[in-house]
């Protein structure tokens, strides 16, 4: 599974390509790993309206990493499914560990 082609290293932290589903019956980060659109798959269980999917999202992503919520930022797609998501704070190794064993996990 090239999850790798989801993350991304930048100057500022690392990128993550997230699909992002809100409104699920649970909250599942990640939920797999979408090969076509090279994007980490999320489930929210909170609707996207006034920014409560995108909070979730932010909480649950501090969770997983183990990191304060203000090292984590949507650096695009805020109001879209196709959300990037920079994360600092945590080297690129871990983040790919990470989302590796949680999707290893989840299968």
């Amino acid at each position: 599974m090239p999850v790798e082609d989801a993350i991304k290293q930048s100057k500022d932290g690392v990128v993550i390509d997230l699909e992002v589903t809100p409104g699920s019956r649970s909250i599942c980060i990640p939920s797999g790993y979408n090969e076509w659109r090279k994007r980490v798959e999320v489930k929210l269980s909170q609707n996207a309206q006034k920014g409560k999917a995108n909070e979730q999202l932010i909480e649950n992503l501090s969770k997983l990493f183990g990191i304060s919520t203000s090292n984590i930022a949507i650096t695009s797609g805020a109001k879209n499914s196709k959300k990037s998501v920079m994360i600092q704070g945590v080297d690129y190794d871990k983040v790919v560990n990470v989302l590796r064993s949680s999707l290893d996990g989840s299968s």
